[in-house]
């Protein structure tokens, strides 16, 4: 495919290479119904909805691939252009996005966590918008909890951050193709490399480029536990009070 030579062309990546295990279900996560879709079709559709996204990947456990297809065809997405084998470790997901676009030096890529389907419209239209003039962007929302730092085995409390500085991640996670990938060749040549997320990954390895932060909602949560999916139901049904 050939793309045009300025940023501009934006691809989101739909991140669900993880097998599920955590969460402690017979199927991973992304697969579990909610209110008559499955959680990585919400999260799909979002990015398939957008104006602002031209193209899409889906990163999934290699043991799925065939399901996801499926999903795929039933949906007749057509923005949805790769479907890539993901890795033991999050980080893999995004080496996979990085090395099915290793020929496209002028391209966006807004990473997204297939287990929070509730993104908006708007979170997603800002992010991509913020790009126009920031190469890496991130969504976060205010810490309304005190945090505090602890002793590596957790028992003391060593310091409490101001929580106006605080901020709680959410994705999208968004970047010139040419940052994150810069940021991912310094990071797997560290031998104590490890990972969470790709704007720790740039903040750690390339921290002379500014990471903007858009606006996040509290109705974009993560499906992490179990008792979850019951507010994912009543947000993507439109009965859940957002007070954000």
């Amino acid at each position: 495919m050939n793309y045009p030579e300025k940023y501009g062309l934006n691809i989101a990546v739909v991140l669900a290479g993880g097998s599920g295990q955590r969460f402690g279900a017979a199927i991973p996560k992304q697969f579990l119904p909610l209110a008559g879709r499955t959680v990585i079709e919400y999260s799909v559709e979002a990015f398939e909805q957008c104006d602002d996204i031209d193209e899409i990947a889906v990163v999934m456990h290699p043991d799925y691939l065939a399901q996801m297809q499926a999903i795929i065809d039933k949906n007749g997405w057509k923005k949805v252009k790769k479907l890539l084998p993901g890795g033991a470790e999050r980080y893999f997901s995004t080496l996979a996005a990085l090395n099915a676009y290793e020929n496209a030096d002028h391209v966006n890529l807004i990473f997204h966590d297939a287990a929070r389907p509730a993104v908006s419209q708007r979170i997603i239209k800002e992010t991509v918008a913020a790009l126009e003039t920031h190469s890496a962007v991130a969504v976060a929302i205010l810490a309304t909890d005190t945090v505090f730092e602890v002793t590596e085995d957790g028992g003391f409390i060593t310091g409490i951050p101001p929580r106006k500085r605080l901020r709680c991640a959410q994705t999208p996670q968004a970047f010139h193709i040419d940052v994150i990938r810069e940021a991912y060749r310094k990071a797997l040549s560290d031998p104590d490399f490890s990972s969470t997320d790709d704007c720790g990954v740039l903040h750690k390895y390339c921290p002379e480029i500014p990471i903007f932060i858009v606006p996040g909602d509290t109705s974009n949560i993560k499906l992490t536990y179990p008792g979850d999916t019951e507010i994912l139901e009543r947000i993507l049904t439109g009965t859940f009070e957002n007070e954000n």
